[in-house]
C-alpha cells in the first residue's frame, strides 16, 4: 500500500461549499487498524444540507479503550456493513468537494488506505484542516478539537462520535472563518 496522500491542501482557506468528514477507528494506525464509523456533512452556502453516517463492522474486536473513548461497542457494530460496502456511497457523497476536517490527514490516510485495499480508486480532493488553521491563527496551548470547542464556546457533547465531530468541526470552522477571513485578503 502506498503511503502517499493524493489529496492536497485547498488553495483558499475559507469556503462556503465543502464536505466535512470524520471517522472513528479501532486505533491509530491506518495500516493495521480499521474504521468503525464514517460520517460526512455536505455544506452549501455555509449551511448543512445533507449528512452521511454509518457504523462499520471491523474484522477485529474493538478494544476497551476505544469503546471507552467513543462509546462504540462490538455489539453495536456486529450487524453493521463492512467498509467495502460503504466506500462507494461515501465517495459519491463527497463528490469533488473540498474536504474539511480536524487533523484531517488522519482520516484521509485511513480512507485512502481502505479505498486501495478494497480495490477502489483513491480520491484526490483538496482539503482544509481546522487544526492547521487554528495553529496559524489562534494562540492557544492546544489546538485539539475539544480545546478549540471550549475556546469558541461550541458544544462538545458527543465528542468522539464521527457525526458529532463533523458538526463540532463545522461550527469551529465557521467561528474561524468569521474571526479571520478578512486576514486572508
Amino acid at each position: 500500500m502506498s503511503t502517499n496522500l493524493i489529496c492536497k491542501k485547498a488553495s483558499a482557506e475559507f469556503l462556503k461549499d465543502y464536505t466535512v468528514l470524520d471517522i472513528e477507528t479501532t486505533g491509530l494506525s491506518y495500516r493495521t487498524d480499521e474504521i468503525i464509523e464514517i460520517s460526512g456533512l455536505k455544506v452549501r452556502n455555509n449551511a448543512i444540507t445533507d449528512e452521511f453516517n454509518t457504523l462499520l463492522n471491523p474484522s477485529k474486536t474493538i478494544g476497551g479503550f476505544i469503546t471507552y473513548l467513543t462509546g462504540i461497542t462490538n455489539d453495536m457494530v456486529k450487524n453493521a456493513p463492512k467498509i467495502e460496502e460503504i466506500l462507494p456511497d461515501f465517495v459519491k457523497f463527497i463528490g469533488s468537494d473540498v474536504i474539511l476536517g480536524h487533523n484531517v490527514r488522519f482520516d484521509l490516510n485511513f480512507i485512502q488506505e481502505n479505498l486501495e485495499t478494497c480495490g477502489f480508486n483513491r480520491i484526490n480532493n483538496s482539503y482544509i484542516d481546522t487544526m492547521i488553521l487554528a495553529r496559524r491563527y489562534c494562540k492557544l496551548k492546544s489546538h485539539s478539537l475539544k480545546n478549540l470547542a471550549q475556546h469558541y464556546e461550541v458544544n462538545i457533547a458527543g465528542h468522539h462520535r464521527a457525526l458529532n465531530d463533523c458538526r463540532i468541526t463545522h461550527e469551529i470552522y465557521n467561528k474561524l472563518k468569521n474571526e479571520f477571513m478578512t486576514l486572508q485578503i
